[in-house]
């Protein structure tokens, strides 16, 4: 390696390495490419650094001294593993990587979606492994991410961390869940929904508010956590034979009507849409695997949600992944 191309700037090693190997400047000279004028003068420095002549001039070469046989070997492993640091990493090949991706996630978005993303997953990736990580308000996602423990966090945050690289995945119409004959079934008024009675999931996160809630707030509105639940997707079994109403997002509420004798209504008060965003970390900007990974769930998420009406059992076509992993 020449010096030029040596960010660590371990030229003195390199000469040293040379100079044992060829026991001669003018020949650990040619090799480097450089002038014997130049390798005598790392040579000297060294000297200085070590204090000890290294190598002694005897006849028509020079011998090493007991310090350099000393020092050759360590010199040889530290410029080995230098060098190993400095390699490419080798292409990331999906079809046969064993490699471990980690999502951090509420269970808010319905299986269909995540079901689509493990499908796609075992195809081009056969023999990678997926972990999924319930999100709550007492688990640190910054620090998992940024200690590697998380690849991935989903969430639906109105303003999503600042800090954290962010796409958008997914954004959907909120609606009400609620029980098939449910007194507003026929259709909700304002009134409706402020008086009535709600089921209300836990926050995963203790820093911002959820978008229902968060929305109501800037109208200077209310409503009644009748229920609160620690699971999002335990909110749809408690609305058959009652009058609670759920406000989540249009995929999400169609896949449990399909199920069970609920309702999906139009939500009477003017929601933003409920938008989904994968956020990592900065350490994994530019990380192959980690590149296509987000690729995947970005081509899923954009493929199975471009109806907005994902149900259990529906085909979802094939997702395009970026060019390079394709």
């Amino acid at each position: 390696m020449s010096r030029s191309n040596d960010p660590f700037d371990t030229h003195l090693l390199r000469v040293f390495g040379m100079l044992m190997a060829e026991r001669s400047v003018s020949r650990a000279a040619t090799r480097l490419d450089q002038s014997p004028l130049a390798v005598s003068a790392a040579l000297k420095r060294l000297r200085e650094i070590f204090d000890d002549p290294l190598l002694i001039k005897d006849r028509q070469r020079m011998v090493p001294t007991e310090r350099a046989l000393a020092l050759e070997a360590s010199v040889r492993v530290v410029l080995g593993e230098i060098d190993a640091l400095l390699t490419p990493a080798a292409a990331f090949n999906p079809a046969t990587t064993h490699q471990l991706f980690r999502i951090g996630a509420p269970d808010y978005l319905a299986p269909p979606l995540m079901a689509a993303v493990v499908h796609y997953m075992r195809t081009a990736a056969p023999h990678a492994r997926l972990l999924l990580q319930p999100l709550g308000v007492d688990y640190d996602f910054d620090t998992a991410l940024a200690d590697g423990m998380l690849d991935v966090v989903i969430g639906n945050w109105p303003q999503p961390p600042e800090h954290l690289r962010t796409t958008l995945l997914l954004e959907d119409e909120i609606v009400c869940l609620v029980d098939r004959d449910h007194p507003g079934a026929g259709g909700l008024t304002v009134s409706d929904y402020l008086q009535g009675a709600h089921v209300v999931p836990l926050l995963y996160s203790g820093r911002q508010r959820g978008v229902v809630e968060a929305h109501l707030a800037t109208q200077r509105m209310t409503r009644t956590a009748t229920v609160t639940v620690p699971f999002f997707s335990m909110a749809p079994h408690l609305l058959p034979g009652t009058d609670l109403i759920f406000t989540t997002s249009r995929h999400f509420a169609q896949h449990f009507a399909s199920m069970l004798p609920l309702a999906v209504l139009p939500s009477p008060i003017d929601f933003p849409p409920m938008r989904f965003y994968q956020l990592w970390h900065g350490r994994n900007q530019q990380a192959s695997a980690h590149v296509w990974f987000r690729s995947l769930l970005s081509a899923v998420m954009r493929t199975a949600g471009a109806t907005r009406h994902v149900r259990m059992g529906s085909p979802v076509p094939p997702p395009r992944i970026i060019d390079q992993f394709a």
